[in-house]
């Protein structure tokens, strides 16, 4: 039962860095664009005569 004590308040850290870490992300712009990416690997601009 003691362990419980350790294990829940360490789910809710990993649960609240796991959050904030989304929030981050949603802050700095890295969803605005998924498709781009997708689509600018594909791309042969860098590919000289």
């Amino acid at each position: 039962m003691s362990i419980l004590l350790v294990l829940v308040p360490a789910a809710v850290a990993l649960g609240l860095v796991g959050l904030a870490g989304f929030i981050w992300a949603l802050k700095n712009r890295q969803y605005e664009d998924p498709d781009g990416s997708a689509l600018r690997i594909l791309s042969d601009d860098d590919i000289g005569p």
